[in-house]
């Protein structure tokens, strides 16, 4: 059913998802545009690469906020048109908001559309609809980076993690959501066909936790 908020609420979810957070930290405490260095892309991953964690975290605290935010505008749509929380009708607005919401960080609308890869915006989205499966995600992506030190090896076995989990570990039965977690392996694949290409090649850069990072083009 189509009213009034929930257009408003999509709309609003869109907006959210388009506040460039890699880009306005970046000019705002260091005086630089990070689509301008390492990947080009305006996400966290690239500010960890370029500014090092000081810049890195806050910046995919926030991105995961507004997948978080966005996918509970549900809630102020109006029980009346989602149907009761939780239930397959409300996930369905839920997913719907928070797909919009990755695509306004894709393209934001407040950085001439030129945006991040969208996973910690995912991440959030995960963590509002399927709190376990968002956790499992977080073990995966911490034990990969300790391990590998690569943050897009780390996104990419994160975000296979809950396509996974939600088939075969929670067995959920909402096929909008398995539906959305194979979408999900889909999106991670385009838009990390570049670093997926460098890994091949041993050419992506990993990121130190514990030095400063210094920046680089």
């Amino acid at each position: 059913m189509i009213s009034v908020y929930s257009i408003g609420a999509l709309i609003v979810a869109y907006l959210f998802g388009s506040i460039p957070t890699a880009v306005w930290i970046g000019q705002a405490f260091y005086g630089i545009d990070v689509r301008e260095y390492g990947s080009g892309n305006a996400g966290a991953t690239n500010t960890f690469r370029v500014l090092g964690k000081k810049a890195g975290i806050p910046v995919m605290l926030l991105d995961i906020l507004k997948g978080w935010t966005a996918t509970n505008l549900a809630f102020f749509i109006g029980l009346s048109v989602t149907g009761p929380e939780h239930s397959v009708q409300y996930v369905n607005y839920q997913l719907a908001l928070g797909i919009v919401a990755v695509m306004g960080h894709l393209f934001p609308v407040f950085a001439g559309f030129r945006g991040g890869k969208g996973i910690a915006t995912l991440f959030g989205m995960i963590l509002a609809v399927h709190l376990p499966a968002a956790l499992l995600c977080v073990l995966v992506f911490v034990i990969v980076l300790l391990f590998t030190k690569y943050v897009s090896l780390s996104s990419i076995s994160a975000g296979f993690t809950f396509t996974l989990s939600v088939i075969f570990i929670y067995q959920v039965s909402v096929k909008a959501i398995v539906i959305y977690g194979m979408a999900i392996c889909i999106l991670i694949l385009v838009t990390h066909q570049k670093n997926i290409e460098r890994l091949l090649r041993g050419k992506e850069t990993k990121v130190n936790l514990f030095k400063k990072k210094q920046i680089q083009s």
